[in-house]
């Protein structure tokens, strides 16, 4: 007896050493196994040069009257796959992008219900990312998730940089805690905004950046949303598992879904070098190639406009404070009274186009242009504004032509005022009318609470709404920057002209009160992996009550940090955010906005750590010039960098910006120096970050003649 039970156990122990699966990264340092435990649960871990990333965690769905996929399973076929392309992105941080993994597709039967689920690993040198797929059958068609149960069992009480887990806003300070203060930090963490929905009090947003106590840096997030619903983090703060935490509709469903279908691809990016995290390009990877078959009209941008002195206060969105409410079509703004305040109007806004003309911006962006500010938020209206009828004041032919008389181009502004069918209903119109009068891209926004009412910010249906106005822009040759909208997963790569997102928590606020010195530091590290950020950087004046006396906010920032900001924090849109003027008081310094680029051949990621600092180097594309900016956290660092990055045999003129000894983002933030030297590949600088500072450096190839009067760094 005991002879036929120790065999029937070792029996059982070689099905399952059977069944498991291994695959290894190209390089062979990350190691993922996959297998099924006795009762058919899938099951998979990741290794890093034999330090555990993520401990035996579970796979699966519940569904909504169904028997749920998460047991029962048995695998009926498994393949593995190499792959390595090297493909390029219409803009970017690199000129080209290898896409080089190792893949293992496991086909898996559940014999009760004869249902067929694939999951599909891809295991990169910098991480995992892994889907579901659920192909063509017979006995599975139309089914709902109730809630996707992939976990992620951490292997210790890791440092994270988190914000709350939320169905509506990402638009957080990010909080620095251990895994197990989660919970008694939260009420803290947890700030108001205009919509805003938390869920657990251990409930976390991806993408979420994580350093173990040996060193490792793990960053948890999904690539390729599409036709779902955004995915949250719950964390059992006793086990240290992570688990997906769907963000349901209005009826509490968490996906409406017809096979054949796919999931996103979880990824899990490690790596025991931070600079690492930084340069991957794997959530681009998982994204489909590009589907736009000519994009040659989508350029990046250098834009300003008027929408900082609406912020600050300054000035306002709206035509007249005369009226409570407005209709569109009824109202007769031609009769009302204006407030004296508003930006957009014709000859403001030309001012504008004069400045951008001047020092050489590709545009200039327009807010509350269009009538229905008066009411536009917290009323659930529905027809709120029809993206086509202009102020009294702004004269839409009138601007175009002095914009095009001046080589500049003019960006299109669409609240939504969360009103997605509205918003909808005059898309086509809209797109039209930009077409029309030669808008080559778009601001939108998302503020407030969805109509119709009860939906999320971040549920598969508004996941769809955002796609859906994607692509019917790329029809009419329109970009996107959609600011509110769902954070990015790559998507870019498919639909280049989602040229900028906000999704995070932006320079607006240090108009609200501020947002903490160090939380530059931590963006490039969580919000940036998934696509270019529209932060809205070159704040110049950091006492916002010098532009409206009733706005007693700072800028946790020095001036030096916002130069170092258009380097740090990607994108092919960037703003200058301050007022003219302000830029005028500090012509030395805004020279390097000037000069900047917003697009480059290739990126080197210097310094980098979460929450205390990063030192990016980029190379302009199509140019020889090179551009260096770094960003300060809470305390005052020497930063030391090589210039090795360098075309060897050549000199440069580098100009540094940066904080000077007595500078503080709160004490004294516009304290700045301005050197010149000659550098070359064997050039070395140690360089002062204030707190809450940073520096820019502007690198020009030279002749030696040209340099031969500067002091060699």
């Amino acid at each position: 007896m005991k002879k036929t039970l120790l065999f029937t156990l070792l029996c059982l122990v070689f099905i399952q050493v059977a069944i498991a699966q291994t695959l290894e990264s190209p390089n062979g340092e990350l190691v993922m196994q996959f297998s099924l435990q006795e009762d058919g649960t899938p099951v998979y871990s990741l290794t890093y040069k034999d330090q555990a990333v993520i401990k035996p965690s579970k796979l699966g769905f519940d569904l909504r009257d169904e028997k749920d996929l998460l047991s029962g399973f048995s695998i009926s076929e498994t393949e593995e796959s190499t792959f390595d392309q090297t493909w390029e992105p219409v803009w970017g941080e690199e000129k080209e992008i290898r896409n080089h993994y190792n893949e293992l597709e496991v086909n898996l039967l559940q014999e009760e219900t004869d249902r067929n689920l694939i999951i599909r690993f891809r295991l990169f040198n910098d991480g995992l990312g892994f889907r579901y797929e659920f192909p063509q059958q017979g006995s599975l068609g139309h089914f709902v998730i109730k809630e996707e149960r992939s976990q992620f069992a951490m292997a210790g009480d890791h440092t994270a940089f988190w914000i709350p887990g939320d169905y509506d806003t990402q638009e957080y300070d990010y909080t620095e805690s251990k895994l197990s203060e989660i919970r008694e930090t939260m009420e803290t963490a947890i700030t108001a905004n205009l919509s805003q929905t938390s869920f657990s009090n251990t409930g976390v947003q991806t993408s979420l950046m994580m350093k173990t106590e040996d060193g490792l840096y793990i960053n948890l997030h999904e690539a390729a949303l599409i036709d779902y619903a955004t995915m949250h983090l719950n964390l059992d703060d006793e086990k240290m598992i992570f688990e997906s935490w769907l963000t349901p509709d209005v009826n509490g469903d968490k996906g409406y879904l017809v096979a054949p279908t796919v999931s996103p691809w979880r990824t899990i990016i490690v790596s025991d070098d931070a600079r690492d995290i930084l340069a991957s390009k794997m959530t681009y990877n998982l994204n489909e190639p590009i589907a736009i078959e000519d994009p040659s009209w989508i350029k990046p941008m250098k834009y300003i406009g008027v929408w900082w002195e609406m912020i600050t206060g300054k000035s306002s969105w709206n035509y007249t404070d005369e009226f409570k409410a407005v209709k569109l079509g009824e109202t007769d703004f031609e009769a009302a009274e204006p407030n004296g305040k508003h930006a957009a109007n014709t000859e403001h806004v030309k001012e504008y186009i004069d400045f951008a003309a001047e020092h050489g911006f590709d545009g200039v962006l327009v807010e509350g242009w269009n009538i229905g500010w008066e009411d536009w938020f917290g009323h659930s209206k529905d027809y709120v504004f029809d993206f086509v009828t202009p102020y009294p004041d702004f004269d839409v032919a009138e601007i175009q032509n002095y914009a095009e008389s001046k080589g500049v181009k003019m960006i299109m502004h669409h609240e939504t005022s969360s009103s997605v069918r509205n918003y909808e209903r005059h898309l086509d119109t809209a797109y039209q009318f930009m077409n029309k009068y030669g808008y080559p891209a778009v601001k939108s926004g998302y503020v407030g609470d969805i109509l119709p009412r009860g939906e999320n910010h971040y549920s598969q249906w508004l996941v769809n709404h955002y796609q859906y106005a994607l692509e019917k822009a790329a029809d009419y040759k329109i970009m996107v920057n959609a600011h509110e909208a769902v954070r990015p997963t790559g998507i870019a790569r498919t639909y280049p002209n989602l040229i900028g997102n906000e999704s995070a928590r932006g320079t607006e606020y240090q108009s609200f009160g501020g947002s903490k010195p160090n939380h530059v530091t931590v963006l490039p590290f969580t919000r940036l992996l998934g696509g270019p950020m529209d932060y809205t950087p070159g704040i110049f004046e950091m006492d916002l009550s010098k532009l409206n006396p009733e706005n007693d906010s700072k800028v946790n920032s020095t001036l030096a940090n916002q130069l170092g900001l258009y380097v740090t924090m990607y994108s092919p849109l960037q703003m200058a955010a301050d007022l003219p003027e302000n830029y005028m008081r500090f012509p030395d310094a805004f020279q390097f906005i000037k000069d900047v680029a917003v697009d480059w051949d290739k990126s080197v990621y210097l310094e980098a750590e979460p929450g205390d600092y990063v030192t990016v180097a980029r190379k302009e594309k199509g140019s020889t010039n090179w551009f260096v900016g770094n960003v300060n956290g809470n305390d005052a660092r020497t930063a030391r960098i090589n210039f090795d990055f360098l075309d060897k045999g050549k000199t440069y003129i580098a100009t540094i910006y940066s904080d000077a000894p007595s500078a503080h983002y709160r004490m004294n933030p516009q304290a700045y120096e301005i050197k010149k030297y000659r550098v070359d590949s064997r050039s070395k600088l140690s360089q002062l970050s204030a707190p809450g500072g940073g520096f820019a450096i502007s690198i020009k190839e030279a002749d030696k003649t040209d340099a031969k009067d500067l002091k060699k760094l």
